[in-house]
């Protein structure tokens, strides 16, 4: 079918590029306006109890979270009669606002103590915007215009969980287009150097066109069946521009091979068309091997019930397809249309002047002298890499998980500056109440004394500053207000529920403590508990409880393609190891700078003291796919040698020559693209994630494919290529391989008017 695929693209490539055209122009006009229809949340699990209380006291009782904070701060005291004044019509003003309930202040809500902060200059008006998270964000930017700034005499600031929310998918956009305008003049200038030639660096960079447009329109069809996280489009973007720019290197490198070998006459047609054909044939069967490898480990994050990685799972699978048909389809037509120029403008030529030209496909180069040496002493070479990547792993042990919140943000986010002040300057934590929900229990009103006792004992618990309840409001103990209006609402014939406000920080151990230990509370009903300290622990215990199928799924998938690819069972369980270790080295800088906070200066970002938690898990999946990628890059020339007739030592040595500067080109070619993403985010999660890329690739592509691949192909000898009897049969009969066993030549490709 590649054959045939390449057969037609080089005889007809005017037809196949006004089809590309017309994909690009219907993605362009179809995705542009998908920012607006993706999801700001999708970090919790529908399912978790958390979840499903939640869904109950909004239903039950019409009580829902307050995601909207405004921060008003006074130049003398809140109780100063014009604080007063202009804070009470601030909160009324608000209340009038269409889709704004819930609205609570320290004015009009008996000048409660835990909304004022402890100097008494700044206090809270508490409020919820309706709708779900995506319709609530829209309202952000006509609500700060409305009510931040001097109001009166107070200066007030607008934040809460949807204006972190709306900051975050405006800086995602605002990166995504700094990320792009530097990463493509630096990409050609990379490309420039690999290539040589200014026509030949081009081809890569074209046909990132219709993929990043492609990954818009997908996004965009998707968003129609199921929430889509914002964070998605900056992740496929990257990722779909690395794979391009990846497998676009690999089909043309393996053209310039095909073309040498047929003589190098780049101005003769048939041989141009026979080496497309021929490039198509093998580079573009191992394309789309590597992208079917990205697509399943990506495939795995759909199993979490979290619609932010089910979105990014799916999205991910069509980056990776569209990745590899643009190799196999867009690169063999500017090849054709090229033709015979692409290697005009070769800026090699004014370097070589003078000097006799360096032998191609030198086949004792830089790798081959490399793994020749590695092979000489690969005992100590292996074990002095994998204590290396060990070493590097081991703050990975102590490893704690978290959700985002606004200290993602730059100090600068007026969001990112209200949640600093309720963390600093408040003793009590308001807009972080833990809810304590009771329903199916009859009517909660006839059970007040119930409710007391209850009560009573929630409060006494480390880290609760206060209960409130129909039965009044509970601290340390002891009743310090009894019912009336306010607490009236918290019974009703559906049930009950409590506000358990606490001291502590919601995201740090303290604040995971405070959930277990109100869960351990003896309670007279059957209760849930929602709100962020629940919904944090239901993630992490969700997460926990999917990873071992994710990882099983990942290992069994991984396993079953290599071997179709090597026919061995070592080889493939070898490349499972090495992944481990690169990703565990990883994982491990990840924890030391981003949770530790080592580097933050420089890297200008906050240490939470926690990773978010679905970070480590999206890397995982993406990063095994991509080391997969590389894995099958190598190997396939490899085994090429090595079915050729040559001894497992040759073998090595001529597919690591072949294929070890174009894996080193790829990753620096993916890194130029993951670096650009550190330096232009200003998001402390897209930067991990830019890094955790950055670092992988290095390690992957100089450690494990440099030294430890033929380190441990060496110590095995012919072990590599071992499968039992019926394996071997069975892949005799389904293996995979870049080239057939009996290299077929294929046919001149007639010019179009001749075939006619």
């Amino acid at each position: 079918m590649l054959a045939r695929i390449g057969r037609a693209v080089a005889a007809r490539p005017k037809a196949f590029l006004l089809a590309v055209i017309g994909f690009v122009v219907l993605s362009g006009a179809v995705g542009a306006g998908v920012v607006g229809k993706l999801s700001n949340g999708g970090f919790e699990d529908p399912a978790a109890a958390s979840s499903v209380a939640r869904e109950a006291l909004a239903d039950d009782f019409g009580v829902r979270a307050p995601n909207l904070v405004l921060l008003a701060r006074s130049g003398k005291s809140v109780d100063d009669p014009a604080a007063s004044r202009d804070g009470a019509a601030l909160a009324a003003r608000l209340a009038r606002e269409p889709g704004i309930e819930q609205v609570a202040s320290y004015w009009t809500s008996g000048k409660r103590p835990e909304l004022r902060d402890g100097e008494g200059s700044t206090a809270l008006v508490l409020a919820h915007i309706g709708g779900d998270e995506t319709q609530a964000a829209k309202r952000i930017d006509g609500l700060r215009a409305e009510f931040a700034g001097a109001q009166g005499s107070l200066d007030v600031k607008l934040g809460g969980s949807v204006a972190a929310a709306q900051d975050t998918e405006k800086a995602a956009q605002e990166d995504l287009m700094a990320m792009e305008r530097i990463a493509f003049p630096v990409l050609f200038v990379v490309l420039t150097l690999v290539f040589g030639s200014l026509v030949a660096a081009l081809l890569p960079i074209l046909m990132t066109i219709p993929v990043v447009l492609g990954v818009l329109l997908l996004l965009r069809v998707m968003a129609e069946f199921m929430d889509v996280s914002v964070v998605a489009l900056n992740a496929t973007t990257i990722v779909g521009l690395g794979l391009a720019i990846d497998y676009s290197l690999f089909v043309v490198s393996r053209y310039r091979e095909e073309l040498r070998e047929r003589g190098g006459d780049v101005t003769d047609r048939a041989v141009r068309s026979e080496a497309i054909v021929a490039s198509v044939r093998t580079a573009g069967r191992t394309v789309l091997f590597s992208a079917l490898t990205v697509m399943l480990s990506l495939a795995a994050l759909a199993v979490f019930p979290l619609p932010f990685l089910r979105s990014i799972a799916v999205a991910g699978i069509g980056v990776a397809l569209f990745a590899a048909l643009a190799a196999i389809v867009v690169v063999p037509t500017l090849l054709a249309l090229f033709g015979a120029k692409i290697n005009s403008l070769d800026l090699r030529r004014a370097l070589r002047r003078g000097r006799p030209a360096k032998a191609t496909g030198d086949e004792h180069g830089f790798w081959h002298r490399t793994a020749t040496f590695v092979m000489r002493f690969p005992l100590p070479v292996a074990a002095s890499a994998v204590v290396a990547l060990l070493v590097l792993g081991s703050p990975f042990l102590g490893v704690r998980f978290s959700l985002p919140d606004d200290r993602q943000l730059p100090a600068s986010s007026q969001s990112r500056q209200v949640g600093e002040a309720l963390r600093t300057d408040f003793g009590s934590r308001e807009s972080d109440a833990i809810t304590v929900v009771a329903t199916g229990i009859g009517d909660g009103r006839a059970k007040s004394a119930e409710i007391a006792a209850y009560a009573r004992e929630l409060s006494k618990v480390e880290g609760v500053a206060s209960v409130s309840s129909y039965a009044g409001v509970h601290v340390r103990g002891e009743r310090t207000a009894p019912p009336g209006p306010a607490t009236a609402a918290a019974a009703s014939r559906a049930g009950a529920y409590l506000k358990v406000v606490p001291s502590v920080e919601t995201y740090s151990d303290s604040g995971e403590r405070l959930v277990d230990d109100v869960r351990a509370v003896d309670a007279p009903w059957p209760v849930k508990l929602t709100g962020a300290g629940p919904a944090l622990a239901d993630t992490k215990q969700s997460l926990g409880d999917h990873l071992p199928l994710v990882l099983g799924f990942i290992a069994v998938a991984m396993f079953v393609l290599l071997f179709l690819f090597t026919g061995s069972v070592v080889l493939p369980l070898k490349a499972l190891v090495l992944n481990v270790l690169s990703l565990s080295a990883t994982f491990g800088a990840m924890v030391w700078i981003f949770q530790d906070g080592n580097l933050s200066g420089p890297l200008d970002f906050t240490a939470t003291g926690a990773l978010t938690a679905v970070a480590p898990i999206l890397m995982f999946c993406l990063l095994f796919g991509l080391s997969m990628d590389y894995e099958v890059f190598m190997l396939s020339r490899i085994k090429e040698a090595h079915d050729a007739g040559a001894d497992d030592t040759e073998a090595v040595a001529s597919g690591l020559q072949r294929t070890g500067g174009l894996v080193t080109s790829a990753a620096a070619l993916m890194g130029v693209v993951t670096v650009a993403g550190l330096f232009t985010s200003t998001i402390a999660f897209q930067k991990m994630f830019a890094l955790g890329l950055t670092l992988a690739l290095l390690i992957d592509a100089l450690v494990v494919r440099g030294l430890l691949l033929p380190a441990f192909m060496r110590l095995m000898g012919p072990v590599n290529w071992w499968a039992p009897g019926p394996l071997r049969r069975l892949h005799g009969r389904f293996g995979i391989a870049e080239g057939p066993a009996a290299p077929e030549r294929a046919a001149p490709v007639a010019p179009l008017a001749r075939t006619r």
